[in-house]
């Protein structure tokens, strides 16, 4: 069956078509195959992928999504992106390196409203790039500060792969999740920023003098969009809002302060903005579908329990309260792979279940295991051959894909140190999210 199934993917992928097709494609096959179904039952695997499909459809917290992402295209097709751009560059501009650390920032805040790292690439980049090679930062240099950067978009919350990584393993909750992958996106956002400022005073990268009014004006003018998280992770976080509801609620107050406040968006755009966010939600849509069905087919076929045995009988068992180095290490083998071969949200919907399972056995709190899922598969968004990051950034910046991506290595060797940290000092995911366990 194995190599059948291969057979099919590498054909189905030669004839172009998309991932989810693929997926479905496979998980359909080798469900004709599963002895775990009833064979005298007419057309039983085409009713396990069709029941599985809707079982994950049917949650609650998958509601969020399409409004994070409306909110996102929202934001985009305005101006929140430019004047928090202006904020970070009035406030860091004199430090060496000020106008790298001010990207660094702006993805940081950027990420915190749309939650998509794609996102962050593009409506920060195109502001900050040209600005970046007119102070006079190396190409390189800013087009991997820029594709890296914006990969905080899926750390910093709200986050749709954390979202998906709950809806798949119950006992972290999107609340649990959100919170927790604070800490590490600040270390991984204090990392980059370190490195703007060695590589601004390296390069003598010309400053420019504080300028504290100019500061107050650019507050004054992006102080409606640096309150936007405020809203949305305030709301959660104080119990007045569920994910839901803040996700709405976010919605909302993009689309009044770009209409009415910023006035750079008409009301008469906005089935233009939704059609535009509903394209890209149908995208995750059928992902999440046939993922989560092939994910049902591996439960079924018992290979999370036959890797959870494999793993005991192979690694050393931790002492009770020990830190089990040898599965996370492997943890992060895997997902690097993962990261760079597939998407985030189709790596944890394979994955999370099964990886989750394993790591019950070995004690690893399942929030922590989601961090340093979410950091491997940034990570993933810088690597070839699908690092999607690369790709939307050699679109916008209009360079080769190699160029971009030499840009990139720097940057990713400082998020593999993060990912050390995030992988072996637990308390940098937990100390915030047991708050709301």
């Amino acid at each position: 069956m194995g190599p059948l199934i291969a057979l099919v993917v590498l054909v189905l992928f030669l004839l172009g078509l998309p991932l989810f097709a693929v997926l479905g494609a496979a998980t359909a096959l080798a469900l004709r195959f599963l002895a775990a179904l009833p064979a005298a039952v007419p057309h039983a695997a085409e009713y396990e992928l069709a029941r599985n499909m809707f079982r994950v459809l049917d949650q609650d917290a998958l509601l969020a999504i399409p409004m994070f992402v409306l909110a996102g295209v929202i934001m985009s097709g305005g101006g929140i992106s430019r004047r928090l751009v202006d904020v970070a560059r009035s406030a860091t501009g004199w430090a060496p390196g000020g106008l790298a650390i001010a990207a660094v920032a702006a993805c940081v805040v950027f990420a915190a409203i749309s939650g998509s790292s794609p996102a962050t690439v593009v409506a920060i980049g195109i502001v900050m790039y040209p600005a970046l090679i007119r102070a006079g930062y190396r190409a390189e240099f800013g087009q991997g500060l820029l594709s890296s950067a914006g990969s905080l978009g899926i750390l910093i919350p709200p986050s749709i792969p954390m979202i998906v990584y709950a809806i798949m393993v119950p006992a972290a909750s999107v609340s649990a999740m959100f919170i927790a992958g604070v800490l590490p996106g600040l270390l991984i956002a204090a990392i980059f920023a370190l490195y703007c400022l060695r590589v601004g005073i390296v390069a003598r990268v010309p400053r420019v003098a504080l300028n504290v009014a100019a500061v107050a004006v650019a507050l004054r003018r992006g102080v409606w969009s640096l309150l936007l998280p405020v809203i949305i992770l305030g709301g959660i976080y104080t119990g007045l809002l569920t994910v839901n509801e803040a996700a709405a609620a976010g919605v909302v107050y993009a689309l009044l302060v770009e209409t009415r406040i910023h006035r750079e968006l008409r009301l008469r755009d906005l089935p233009r903005l939704i059609s535009q966010s509903a394209a890209e939600m149908g995208v995750i849509l059928a992902i999440v579908m046939v993922a989560a069905a092939f994910s049902q087919y591996l439960t079924l076929a018992g290979v999370p329990d036959a890797l959870t045995a494999w793993l005991r009988a192979t690694l050393p068992t931790p002492q009770p309260g020990a830190t089990p180095w040898a599965y996370l290490l492997l943890v992060n083998v895997i997902l690097i792979v993962a990261g760079a071969l597939i998407d985030s949200i189709s790596a944890i919907l394979i994955l999370a279940p099964i990886l989750a399972a394993a790591g019950a056995a070995f004690g690893v709190d399942p929030i922590h295991l989601g961090i340093i899922m979410i950091v491997n598969l940034e990570i993933g968004y810088l690597t070839p051959p699908f690092g999607i990051n690369l790709f939307v950034a050699s679109t916008i910046f209009e360079q080769p894909l190699i160029r971009v991506l030499r840009g990139v290595v720097p940057f990713v060797l400082l998020m593999l140190i993060a990912l050390l940290a995030v992988t072996f000092v637990p308390a940098l995911s937990l100390t915030l999210g047991r708050l709301v366990q």
